[in-house]
């Protein structure tokens, strides 16, 4: 079934067919040419996929961030990001990725911080004298933290894949490397920002400004917290906490900020309907192809094979990394997880790597595919709401390339960022 599988997958993505419907079609091939089962079995494996009480939290922290992201909250966090680093020179642009970072706590979602403040952040930064396109690539660029700063829909999947990590867990985990990342294009967009002239946005406000555009946004940044603490000190479980979540931003929107309107609720609930829809088709699909993976004991095979060649665990890391970026160009990171951590999160416990540790590496990893053609999802995202070409945007990609290698190299070689904040909050 494997010599099926992996060319029919091949072949349907390279003729454009969606993620998910190319894994179940080249499943469906598999089975029907190359085996004895029936074809009903892969509706069985896509529904029991589905089947979690933990998978619940995916589409509550989507509605919860639909909720959350519109009108005074978004502009809340745009000014307090603005205020603390709008002064400096390149001012806007570290706005836009101190913003990502605060938005990233809230979303879940890359491609959400991007379509979002992201696009308002650009308009922003082109009034303020910036290049369209360095603005928009910056964008894509500090959406990346989007899934790696907790909550994270990714992560959320990829505890349902290894059984030595949970969700709490990967929370904690992801907190430190999100900040790395949110430091090194920092410095990349200060580093452009001098080379090009870029002026600062505005004059340092006051100290007591900053205290009140603090405490405005204070409202919106507490569901960060609320979330995290909760899980830390064993309150709720993710599941519970998307669920309080969303009536966290259901009580914001309504009654603190009053920009969410009874009316808006039905628009809401139907946007995160769609988004939680194909984002559960992916994980139905890439469930089913895992079945096969495993049926045809592909995963032990590797995973003895590797481990036969005796690797010191820094070679490993180096050789998943090289394997992920490359499986990132073309896949998204919710079937990527689905399909390589059943077959390396084993490898790597066998080697004695940390569980959170490499799996923080594979969800950045993944993530970073998300700034990378062809697939690129987060190019083509904010290529189409800004109105230019994708390959324009690319052209000013260069730097913000260098400065999220460097992140994922620190990630990979300095293990205590994902594993002291597990370690101090008892995961």
């Amino acid at each position: 079934m494997a010599e099926i599988l992996f060319p029919a997958l091949f072949l349907l993505l390279i003729l454009g067919l969606p993620v998910a419907f190319a894994m179940a079609i080249s499943v469906f091939a598999a089975i029907m040419l190359a085996s004895s089962y029936q074809p009903l079995v892969v509706v069985k494996e896509m529904f029991s996929g589905l089947d979690s009480f933990p998978l619940l939290a995916v589409p509550f922290f989507i509605l919860a961030s639909e909720i959350m992201t519109g009108g005074a909250v978004t502009l809340a966090i745009l000014r307090l990001a603005q205020s603390l680093v709008g002064h400096l020179r390149g001012g806007l642009g570290h706005a836009n990725v101190v913003s990502s970072a605060m938005f990233a706590g809230i979303s879940g979602s890359a491609l959400a911080d991007a379509a979002g403040p992201g696009t308002m952040m650009i308009r922003m930064m082109e009034k303020g004298g910036y290049d369209r396109p360095y603005a928009s690539a910056l964008t894509i660029a500090s959406a990346v933290v989007g899934p790696i700063i907790p909550p994270s829909i990714t992560m959320i999947i990829y505890a349902m894949q290894d059984q030595n990590v949970s969700v709490g867990s990967l929370f904690m985990a992801g907190i430190l490397p999100g900040l790395v990342i949110t430091l090194m294009v920092l410095l990349a967009n200060a580093h452009v920002s001098k080379r090009r002239n870029y002026a600062s946005g505005e004059p340092m406000p006051s100290i007591a400004e900053i205290a009140r555009i603090a405490l405005f946004a204070l409202p919106a940044l507490i569901l960060i917290a609320l979330i995290v603490g909760g899980i830390r000190f064993g309150i709720f479980t993710p599941t519970e906490a998307s669920v309080i979540a969303v009536f966290y931003a259901l009580f914001v929107g309504l009654f603190v900020y009053r920009s969410l309107r009874l009316r808006d609720l039905p628009g809401i609930v139907l946007r995160a309907a769609l988004t939680s829809g194909a984002v559960l088709l992916i994980l139905g699909a890439a469930r089913a192809f895992a079945w096969v993976l495993i049926i045809e004991s592909i995963p032990q095979f590797l995973a003895e094979t590797i481990i036969s060649w005796d690797l010191a665990p820094i070679v490993f890391l180096l050789a998943v990394n090289l394997l992920l970026l490359v499986f990132g160009l073309f896949m998204d990171p919710l079937p990527g997880v689905m399909i390589l951590v059943p077959i390396l999160a084993p490898i790597s416990f066998a080697l004695g790597i940390d569980p959170n540790h490499f799996a923080i590496i594979v969800i950045v990893n993944l993530t970073l595919g998300l700034t990378t053609p062809p697939v690129g999802s987060l190019i083509f995202v904010v290529s189409s709401t800004v109105g230019l070409r994708p390959s324009t945007l690319i052209r000013e990609m260069p730097p913000f390339f260098v400065a999220l290698a460097t992140a994922l190299v620190l990630i990979t070689f300095i293990p205590i960022l994902s594993t002291w904040l597990p370690a101090i909050s008892g995961f």
